[in-house]
């Protein structure tokens, strides 16, 4: 595509931010962007904090999930940044990452299940397509043929 586009001039695949949820989903989502071989990447895990009950997993579980995150994606893009947020919203500290990080684009993979399933559960993917602050690609499932 030759003409002006959303990015500030800046590459589609020049930073990439990786939103990851564990090691396997981690190492699912590393390998599914790695044929579009971006410049950047930096790997984020968002701990996802209670709003006045107690967090779903104690910090250092999470810190050592994010850490396990990290390496996976690591074993795809060596060179890859972190970077942890601690939020209620998940969502919007994925957007505040990638402004904080400077990325020129969020790449993420949805997690499956049928329409029912994620709209119960709240999918976050509609959220995330329609709300980003930067444009977003949607990584193909390597199970999409299923």
């Amino acid at each position: 595509m030759d003409g002006p586009d959303d990015t500030g001039g800046q590459d589609l695949l020049g930073h990439v931010l990786l939103p990851v949820a564990n090691e396997e989903d981690a190492l699912r989502t590393a390998r599914a962007l790695d044929p579009y071989d971006p410049a950047r990447v930096t790997a984020l895990h968002v701990v996802e904090k209670g709003d006045g009950v107690p967090d779903k997993t104690p910090v250092e579980q999470s810190e050592e999930l994010a850490a396990e995150s990290y390496a996976a994606v690591r074993t795809v893009f060596p060179d890859a940044a972190e970077h942890t947020a601690y939020a209620r919203d998940v969502v919007e500290a994925i957007f505040d990452a990638a402004d904080e990080v400077d990325a020129s684009a969020i790449a993420y993979q949805s997690r499956g299940g049928n329409r029912l399933v994620q709209l119960l559960s709240g999918d976050l993917s509609a959220e995330i397509a329609t709300d980003a602050p930067v444009p977003v690609i949607a990584l193909p499932r390597a199970d999409a043929d299923e």
